[in-house]
């Protein structure tokens, strides 16, 4: 026997009692009272049994009243242990001892029909005890539909059966009819109110989880707040300190090289560090998103080694890379992921080997997990952690403060590169321990018959472009004064003539009167934006409108798509870096006059 629970039942998790727990726990409680009730009834049975003329039959009758009684006993107290819990078993039990009474009952209905002078009495005993039943049955529904015919059938079977006392039986038949129908009444309204304290105790769970959600997000924004201010202030303190000495203001002329290579480093950490935790928050968020498609994985480890490999030789490390040979051969399969985020994983497991790893060595290794798994380790002989250690390093925000002393960085690479693995469909693991060093395991999916996408191929165009083209003459349409400055300064190392207007209308303008090789448009300007911008010199007559056109955005997915939608060749996201402008400038100048092809940089 199965007893299923409401449809109004509660998430066990979410706390909260079900209809079918409250309803149990009514009856729980009216227990203790019911046992009274058949201790008070047994005086009154004893008396009216002494008059029947069977006292061999009063005496068992008796002791299975008492035994009954004890049984039901055991089971009052049976439901104050733990393991009452189960509501299943709750209610088994439940019904179970409803139907020893009604054994009981049924008993005592047959004593009192062969009772002779005392039928009469004996029988309203029964009835009364059959009442009495019904009436603690009927806070759990499916316990008194099944007790309650069962414990009244035995009574009415035998009033009914016999020939004397057909008024009683009547009578009989209406107290228990009667008493059925109040219970049931009884029942719906019990039911009522046990759904109506279901309803609030789980508004009541939703308030406490939305509290808790809302005091972890209200921490989470704290402990942002407090590591970007921390590594802001550092990072900008030692541009600033640079600066004005290159200003003249420290007694110097002009700023060391040391001086600004200390400041060049600051300022890279401080763009990881913001990139890092603005990736964080959108995963926070659930709105990162990750482009999966095949891939070449030893090229990339390999590109990290070697990119690396410099900086480990100036702290005296050794960084090699071990890959097998099945894996190293032409046609040996691609990897199934984000090579972007791939290569972000691998680039902060790897920058995290160089920056605690003192003396030794660092090992990149590839394996092959099975038929349709990749594995990538990152091994170094840095000063290793502690389980605990571990496992705290892997928490946004957490710093371990035995290795961490004198590095820079906000504590959420490790939780966002996990965060990108699962995304993936992956896992990023570590082992370590102390004084030995650590590994970082990545495992992504792997397609042994997949061939891998040539990410080569779009290189070759933009170079023979660039080639053909020379310099270009290249206008800029930003109205923030220091992205355009970063943005000219970074154009004119690539070799190009920049020209800048403050606004979308002035870019309008000249386009419209001066010829462009391309044209940089950021998103978001006053007077026109970027999307009308790029619609407007579109709609230019003649070769001004076939112009090669970047959109520059802050990296928002709508804003992306309004750019490209307006007829943006290619989408460039802040901040920019030379590679990325490089490669921004060479796909869009790839793309024919009228854009097929959408690409993000």
């Amino acid at each position: 026997m199965t007893f299923q629970t409401d449809a109004t039942a509660l998430d066990p998790t979410r706390g909260g009692h079900s209809v079918t727990q409250q309803a149990l726990e009514a009856q729980t409680a009216l227990l203790p009272y019911a046992l009274g009730a058949f201790g008070i009834s047994l005086p009154i049975y004893v008396w009216a049994g002494s008059h029947a003329p069977n006292s061999v039959w009063m005496t068992g009758s008796f002791a299975i009243f008492a035994t009954a009684w004890a049984a039901f006993y055991a089971v009052v107290n049976w439901l104050k242990q733990p393991q009452a819990a189960n509501l299943t078993l709750r209610g088994r039990v439940h019904v179970l001892a409803g139907l020893i009474w009604a054994a009981v009952i049924g008993h005592v209905a047959l004593f009192a029909d062969n009772a002779g002078p005392a039928r009469e009495a004996l029988m309203l005993v029964a009835l009364a005890g059959a009442v009495i039943c019904i009436f603690f049955t009927s806070t759990w529904l499916p316990s008194l539909l099944i007790v309650g015919p069962a414990i009244a059938s035995g009574p009415l079977i035998l009033l009914f059966t016999s020939s004397e006392g057909r008024d009683l039986a009547v009578q009989g038949w209406g107290a228990l009819a009667l008493a059925f129908a109040l219970s049931l009444m009884l029942n719906r309204l019990l039911r009522r109110q046990f759904a109506l304290a279901a309803d609030r105790e789980m508004l009541i769970a939703e308030r406490a989880g939305t509290v808790e959600e809302a005091r972890r997000l209200a921490q989470s924004k704290s402990d942002l707040v407090s590591t970007l201010s921390h590594e802001i202030r550092n990072g900008l303190s030692g541009v600033a300190h640079v600066l004005a000495a290159a200003a003249g203001r420290g007694g110097r002329s002009a700023p060391s090289r040391e001086q600004l290579s200390a400041a060049l480093d600051a300022a890279n950490d401080l763009i990881a560090v913001l990139n890092t935790t603005l990736d964080s928050e959108t995963a926070e968020s659930g709105r990162l998103a990750v482009e999966i498609r095949c891939f070449e994985p030893v090229s990339l480890v390999r590109d990290l080694v070697l990119l690396n490999r410099p900086n480990a030789a100036a702290k005296g490390l050794e960084f090699t890379l071990h890959v097998p040979t099945d894996l190293d051969e032409p046609r040996h399969g691609a990897g199934v992921a984000d090579p972007t985020r791939v290569r972000q994983i691998l680039a902060n497991l790897i920058g995290n080997a160089l920056k605690f790893t003192i003396r030794g060595r660092i090992e990149a290794r590839i394996e092959r997990v099975g038929e349709n798994r990749l594995a990538i380790e990152i091994a170094d002989t840095g000063p290793g952690l502690t389980p605990e250690e571990m496992e705290r390093a892997f928490e946004p925000f957490h710093r371990i403060e035995r290795t961490s002393a004198g590095t820079s960085g906000a504590g959420l690479g490790l939780s966002l590169a996990r965060q990108l693995a699962r995304l993936m469909g992956g896992e990023l693991t570590a082992h370590s321990a102390p004084g030995v060093g650590s590994c970082f395991r990545l495992e992504m999916p792997f397609d042994a018959a997949a061939e891998p996408e040539l990410a080569t191929a779009p290189a070759a165009a933009p170079d023979k472009t660039k080639a053909e083209r020379g310099s270009m003459r290249i206008l800029i349409a930003e109205d923030d004064q220091l992205n355009a400055a970063m943005l000219r300064a970074i154009l004119e190392q690539l070799g190009h003539q920049v020209v800048h207007a403050v606004d979308g209308r002035r870019a309008v303008d000249l386009a419209t009167v001066c010829d462009f090789d391309l044209v940089m448009i950021d998103g978001r300007m006053p007077n026109m934006d970027g999307p009308q911008t790029t619609a407007a010199i579109r709609a230019l007559p003649g070769a001004a409108s076939l112009t090669p056109i970047i959109a520059v955005i802050g990296g928002d997915a709508d804003e992306a798509a309004e750019c490209t939608q307006a007829g943006a060749d290619a989408v460039l996201r802040k901040p920019v870096s030379l590679s990325t402008v490089a490669r921004a400038v060479a796909d869009a100048s790839a793309v024919e006059r009228t854009p097929r092809t959408r690409r993000v940089a």
